[in-house]
């Protein structure tokens, strides 16, 4: 990757050590500056290691340890240089000077340890490393930096500040600095863990104190289990708990089916007028025979009538089915939060279902017979009735039509999709219906100002299409109607027909029954009369007789067919809800709450067997469990570093900088003195300041060290040699290291 011969390469090479006696810190050694390519190196090498420094120190988080030479020319530190670029406030760099002990005699760097010569706002630390003599004589860390401690206490010039230099000062510095950052992000650490516990305290709530082989406890897990079910089954039928913002579902989708759905579903069957008045034609003309009757017969009305009641017992079943898998669903929603125990799980599931099948199979019975007994007797003496009623009051059949037909009553509104109206083909636009008895109009939004039409709905049929458009390689179904009027050329405007999309099938399914419930039938392609080019003659409802006599007939049994059935139709709206719900949801409520439990006992399973839990739940359990631990460990250790560690201020800005001078005058007068009082600009034990986010990285660049990096259960840590790398053997101390040559060395 880098050659045979001093290449470089900006992947980092991890190294990580396991002591006891070493720093929780992680400390990043970056080469020198070189200024000339030797070896396998690249002509722009200095430009490549400028970019690798400048990489790791722009880091906001990186603490800077800008090593210098102190036999070279502080003034021409490449190392200072970087540093002042990218941390012009000198509130994350940290001077250090290497080779104290080989500087030329009668010269000193106390000056420079004192912040006195290209002053930094956290000062200098000098340090003295092992020889290349004491490399090769294997002297350890401990006897080194105990030399290094004699050194400074020995040396005239150093003494003085011993307390605050060496290896070991560098090490607290650095220490210090992480527990600066620990205890800055230590407030929203804690709010993270407290939310995080809070969460989990729900979930472990039931087994935190459980174990896996807790078998005692079973059977009153298993009461709670079911007692669990049956609560969330009535929430979902009854309303409350959480509530579903996605879609309807429960107790809200069934009120849905009721009160939407199954009105529109009763008009399904219902004839349209030709072919309603052809089978009251054909029915007067068979029961009068060869003879041409003088009445109307009333034989011709009940059969009529028969044949529309029967017609309801189809979308009566349809909404019994509906119910019954809405229900199913929400069975299988409740019985899903006891899925840590499958066999319970299984067997619940199993029962109910039997049970809401048997229940299923009794509504059906007796909405059966509720059509029979309509079937039983037509009673042509009922008050909304207006046969014989309109006639006693004096009133004309027509009069009593009229009357009921001017109330407009609103039926849905909602986002439908047209893909036919002023549009390129294959483009579709959402506009916002809105659904009457007698017309159908739409607008831009919501707010019903800007009206794009007012359709009158007379005469108007309708068809669905369900097809597939490919999109990007796969079939997306797309769920349509067709409006239109098999007996005009144009259903308005230009347009010969109206092409709604629906979101989703139930979308779908609702408007569909709103369009039936508004007289807005499927189309029948036997009933379609042939269009014709010229718009004048376009056919009217076709006559089938021409006898007048037979045509009044025909007009006077449609009027009572339509009168008795809008009262059957009524009757079944409000009788069919009934009985669903007394024989299926009400039934369910009740087996679930009291004869679920004794089902369970009595089904020859064992308790033990129900509650065997699967090895993906206990697994998921351990876990649960072990966070739930960890965050209280967490939170306990945060309280313990919260009072048994200190942090330290920032250093002072040093006089004449931009920090400094951005400061008001009582500022800088405490500058000043603090300056004063503490030669090279620190005041008291200096320590590094809290930075903004992770935890300290510790970025070094032109220090010839011997990292010691690692993880100690889990944590990063940190060892520091500070001597000189070992030479080659028969190599001179001064002979400078294998890796690019540093600034001054």
């Amino acid at each position: 990757m880098t050659g045979s011969n001093k290449g470089i390469s900006d992947v980092p090479i991890n190294l990580r050590i396991f002591s006891p006696h070493v720093l929780n810190l992680t400390l990043i050694d970056l080469p020198g500056i070189t200024k000339v390519p030797i070896g396998d190196q690249p002509p722009d090498i200095e430009f490549q290691i400028r970019g690798m420094i400048m990489q790791f120190i722009t880091k906001p988080s990186c603490l800077i340890l800008a090593v210098t030479p102190a036999n070279s020319d502080l003034a021409n530190s490449d190392a200072l240089k970087l540093a002042k670029e990218v941390d012009p406030e000198g509130v994350r760099t940290i001077g250090v000077l290497t080779k104290l002990d080989l500087m030329d005699e009668g010269t000193d760097a106390r000056d420079i340890l004192d912040n006195k010569v290209l002053q930094l706002r956290r000062g200098y630390i000098g340090v003295v490393n092992r020889s290349q003599k004491d490399i090769d004589g294997k002297k350890d860390i401990k006897a080194a930096q105990a030399a290094e401690r004699k050194y400074f206490l020995s040396h005239p010039s150093y003494r003085h500040l011993a307390e605050r230099a060496g290896t070991a000062f560098l090490q607290k510095t650095l220490n210090q600095q992480l527990t600066n950052h620990i205890r800055e992000v230590l407030p929203s650490l804690r709010s993270k863990l407290e939310q995080q516990l809070s969460s989990l305290e729900g979930e472990v709530k039931e087994f935190k104190f459980l174990g896996r082989e807790d078998k005692s406890s079973r059977p009153r897990i298993m009461m709670q289990m079911v007692n669990r079910v049956t609560h969330d089954f009535e929430e979902m039928i009854e309303g409350g708990g959480n509530v579903d913002t996605k879609s309807l579902s429960g107790g809200a989708k069934i009120n849905t089916i009721f009160h939407l759905r199954f009105p529109g579903y009763l008009n399904e069957g219902r004839l349209d007028e030709a072919e309603l008045r052809k089978e009251i034609g054909y029915a007067i003309r068979n029961i009068h025979g060869v003879r041409s009757g003088l009445f109307t017969p009333d034989a011709a009305f009940e059969m009529t009538v028969k044949r529309q009641i029967e017609s309801l017992a189809p979308p009566s079943m349809k909404c019994i089915k509906q119910v019954s898998t809405e229900l199913h669903e929400v069975i299988m929603k409740c019985i899903d939060k006891i899925k840590n125990y499958p066999n319970l799980q299984s067997h619940i599931d199993q029962l109910v279902s039997g049970y809401l099948r048997e229940c299923e199979q009794e509504c059906r019975s007796q909405v059966t017979q509720l059509v029979e007994v309509e079937l039983s007797y037509v009673n042509t003496n009922h008050d909304d009735f207006i046969g014989f009623n309109a006639t006693a009051k004096g009133e004309s059949v027509k009069d009593v039509q009229s009357a009921a037909s001017q109330d407009t009553q609103l039926i849905k509104k909602g986002w439908l999709s047209t893909t036919n109206v002023g549009l390129t083909k294959g483009l579709s636009r959402e506009y916002w219906f809105v659904l009457y008895t007698d017309a159908l109009a739409w607008y831009k939004d919501e707010s019903e100002r800007d009206q794009k039409y007012y359709l009158n709905i007379d005469g108007i049929k309708m068809k669905n299409i369900e097809d597939e458009e490919e999109h990007g390689g796969l079939f997306h179904r797309k769920f349509k109607i067709n409006l239109f009027n098999p007996n005009a050329r144009y259903l308005f405007r230009e347009y010969r027909e109206l092409i709604v999309i629906a979101k989703d099938e139930d979308d779908l399914e609702d408007w569909r029954a709103s369009f039936l419930r508004a007289g807005i039938y499927i189309h029948r392609s036997e009933l379609v009369t042939e269009e014709l080019e010229d718009e004048d003659a376009r056919p009217k409802f076709e006559r089938l007789f021409e006898d007048p006599q037979l045509e009044r007939q025909v007009e006077v049994i449609r009027t009572y067919v339509n009168s008795y059935m809008a009262i059957i139709r009524k009757t079944f709206k409000d009788l069919v809800p009934k009985h669903i719900m007394c024989l299926m949801v009400n039934k369910m409520k009740v087996y679930i709450e009291t004869e679920l439990m004794p089902m369970l006992y009595s089904s020859g399973q064992s308790v033990d067997n129900l509650m065997e839990e699967s090895e993906d739940e206990v697994r998921r359990r351990d876990e649960l469990l072990g966070m739930y631990e960890a965050c209280k460990s967490a939170l306990q250790t945060i309280a313990e570093v919260t009072t048994r560690t200190t942090s330290t201020p920032l250093p002072a800005p040093i006089p004449g900088s931009s920090s400094h001078a951005s400061q008001s005058p009582a500022a800088r007068r405490k500058v000043s003195s603090d300056v004063t009082a503490n030669p090279g600009g620190m005041s008291g034990r200096m320590g590094p300041p809290p930075l903004p986010s992770k935890p300290a990285m510790n970025t070094n660049f032109g220090l010839n060290v011997t990292p010691k990096i690692g993880f100690a259960e889990g944590k990063p840590s940190l060892g520091v040699d500070l001597r000189p790398a070992p030479a080659p053997p028969g190599s001179s101390r001064r002979q400078p290291p294998s890796r690019p040559a540093r600034p001054g060395m």
